[in-house]
């Protein structure tokens, strides 16, 4: 099996591009050998039922909610159902995603055209928009120059772009320990007017058909908050839907990247150790699992895009992960996994003088378990994860 990734045979699946793999001694690429024992184990299968029932209740919930909504009426709990229809919003969000890293369907056509119900019709989120979006992330995932996640905006998320921050990433740094909670709540708004702007961008796909139906929500959405509710109660309305509907999958996507190791100008290890020495999982039972759509496996997520989000709970991919792993840092020339400067705060620790910290099979032990961390975002869960870089 060649060392790219499966998913990146089409321009429009989310998934990296290939990269230099890492050739072991026994012969092969790392991540090819991984690749063959996933699917062997038959975890790239597509899972029909369990996607058919799992969008038949999202649609059920999304339904009941706004039904709830229209049978209150003109009453303070509707602000109840602001906040779950902000988690139905999320879950809705989280469909499109598996959708469009072709979990769901194996057709382009198919993938996109769900894409849009579920993203521009349900919620208001552009999905060509994201979709090209989101493809940059997984290419280069915490690259401060590709991966848009980490440019610098109203938040900046290493000491580099600290210092070099202009306009309003000045006013809220998120190194410096202020809360990025509440700016979470901004993140639905964001993804509107991102989803618009976009319209003007001629990369965007079929722009009439995005355009079309992303305002056909809105004026769906408003019409019926103005119509139902007094416009005081109203406002308040879409504050608390779309504030909270912003803060879940914030929260979903921050502690999966945040506080791990970034990459700059020209670092770029090969496509495994990119996506694992930047990534971190959460750990969880069921309802994690559900809660996050399976992102909580957020390493399993990076190698395999295209994998059915039920599959990465299963043990036999962490297993692999975790053998591979532990291989490749053990062979000749694999030590050094990040290049120097690639995290940029390495050399100012005082750390690694020459580059990275030698990468050695007790240290990938310790990686493995900071990535799987209860609470991923604390001081010593990212302290251990950059310690062990």
């Amino acid at each position: 099996m060649d060392a790219e990734h499966p998913s990146a045979r089409s321009s429009h699946t989310l998934a990296a591009p290939a990269a230099t793999a890492t050739v072991s001694r026994t012969g092969g690429s790392d991540f090819a050998r991984l690749s063959k024992q996933i699917v062997a184990a038959g975890l790239m299968r597509r899972r029909t039922g369990y996607y058919t029932l799992r969008i038949t209740l999202v649609a059920a919930l999304y339904t009941l909610g706004w039904a709830a909504f229209l049978l209150l009426g003109e009453s303070w709990w509707s602000l109840v159902v602001g906040g779950y229809l902000a988690l139905v919003f999320g879950q809705t969000a989280l469909v499109a995603h598996d959708v469009a890293h072709r979990q769901v369907f194996r057709r382009r056509r198919a993938s996109e055209r769900m894409g849009r119900i579920a993203g521009n019709l349900g919620i208001g989120m552009s999905y060509g928009w994201w979709q090209d979006k989101h493809t940059r992330h997984h290419a280069n995932p915490n690259h401060e120059e590709l991966d848009p996640d980490v440019t610098p905006d109203l938040l900046v998320w290493t000491q580099d772009q600290a210092r070099s921050a202009r306009g309003p990433a000045t006013t809220h740094r998120a190194l410096t320990g202020l809360p990025v909670l509440p700016l979470l709540t901004l993140e639905g708004f964001n993804l509107h007017v991102s989803g618009v702007k976009a319209l003007r961008n001629r990369s965007v796909k079929r722009r009439g058909v995005e355009g079309t139906m992303l305002f056909t929500h809105f004026g769906l959405y408003l019409t019926a908050l103005f119509l139902v509710l007094p416009p005081s109660m109203a406002l308040l309305f879409l504050a608390v839907h779309q504030c909270l509907f912003g803060l879940y999958p914030g929260s979903i996507f921050a502690p999966n990247h945040k506080g791990m190791p970034t990459l700059t100008g020209k670092s770029r290890p090969d496509f495994l150790r990119r996506q694992v020495l930047t990534s971190r999982n959460v750990r969880g039972g069921w309802f994690t699992d559900i809660a996050l759509g399976g992102l909580n496996h957020q390493i399993e997520h990076h190698l395999f895009p295209s994998m059915p989000s039920p599959h990465p709970r299963r043990r036999n991919p962490r297993q692999a992960i975790l053998r591979t792993g532990r291989r490749a840092v053990s062979g000749d020339g694999a030590h050094h996994v990040l290049p120097a400067g690639a995290h940029e705060s390495a050399q100012r620790r005082g750390t690694s003088p020459g580059g990275p910290p030698e990468l050695t099979p007790q240290r990938w032990s310790v990686i493995c378990r900071s990535r799987a961390s209860d609470a991923p975002l604390t001081r010593p869960a990212r302290r251990a994860a950059r310690g062990s870089l």
